[in-house]
């Protein structure tokens, strides 16, 4: 009889902590659906930013995978962002700031670029070649790289280490930093390396010319270059930086995702909230 009634003690214990659980896990749910990010929207024109929010928040209401996204638009100071902090693995999108890296330090050291460094930086930005990435990157090494993130205020980008630029951890809030750098005036980076930045990131090659301008105005100017990588956890990480200017806006476009099961699926999640954003901003 002792032995029965221990047995069931026993047993109605287990229940009991299973009963202990369930509310948890419960209670567990609405916490974590309440941290879910959203988009936020700020800007001058009231009406663009609740559309903006509302349009990219439906882009994005079915698509998998991580998705951050900045938006920034000077003529009507207009600002998107969602997980603007999240940290990414770079693939090309460094490349960018590898040329902005190089022209920051021929700058400082008050020479031209050479015809080699010259026809590296093209290849690296108009075709994305990593050979000529990789010369720049292990010419530059580490030190004038943090040096230029310095300079940038660009806090939370890390180089990818032992030459693994496509490692360099990067988010949303110091791309869009840089986005600006090369848009502006500023005293980081000359007027000239300015232009020589926009001028072959508007001559990119019409294949990579996917991702954020996608959707833009005709008479608009569209600067681009992405980034796609796949790895063995969290699938392809696909990015997308784009300058556009023109039809009385100048704006800049950082969406960085990752978790994406084919390169395609992650160039569509991009596109989707990019179509908007021009839409949006081409009829404010």
């Amino acid at each position: 009889m002792t032995h029965h009634i221990s047995r069931r003690a026993r047993v109605l214990g287990a229940g009991i902590a299973a009963g202990v659980l369930i509310p948890v896990v419960a209670a567990a749910s609405p916490a974590a659906a309440a941290t879910t990010p959203t988009v936020s929207c700020t800007s001058s024109k009231a009406a663009l930013a609740t559309k903006l929010q509302k349009d990219i928040t439906a882009a994005l209401a079915n698509r998998t995978g991580t998705v951050s996204v900045g938006l920034y638009d000077r003529s009507t100071n207009t600002t998107c962002s969602l997980r603007a902090t999240s940290s990414y693995d770079s693939a090309s999108a460094v490349k960018v700031t590898v040329l902005a890296t190089l022209l920051w330090d021929a700058k400082k050291h008050n020479r031209y670029l050479t015809d080699t460094e010259t026809s590296l930086a093209k290849a690296m930005i108009t075709k994305s070649d990593n050979d000529a990435t990789s010369k720049l990157w292990k010419q530059l090494g580490l030190t004038k790289i943090k040096g230029f993130l310095s300079a940038a205020g660009m806090t939370k980008t890390v180089p990818g280490a032992n030459g693994y630029w496509g490692l360099t951890q990067i988010n949303v809030t110091d791309e869009q930093k840089l986005l600006k750098l090369i848009t502006a005036q500023n005293t980081v980076l000359s007027d000239n390396s300015r232009a020589y930045i926009l001028k072959l990131m508007s001559q990119v090659i019409s294949s990579q010319r996917w991702g954020t301008p996608y959707g833009a105005p005709s008479g608009v100017s569209v600067h681009v270059k992405n980034g796609w990588l796949q790895r063995s956890t969290h699938g392809w990480r696909v990015h997308s930086l784009g300058t556009f200017n023109g039809g009385g806006h100048d704006y800049m476009i950082t969406v960085l995702t990752w978790g994406n099961s084919t390169m395609s699926y992650g160039i569509n999640t991009i596109q989707g909230v990019a179509k908007v954003i021009h839409r949006d901003l081409g009829t404010a």
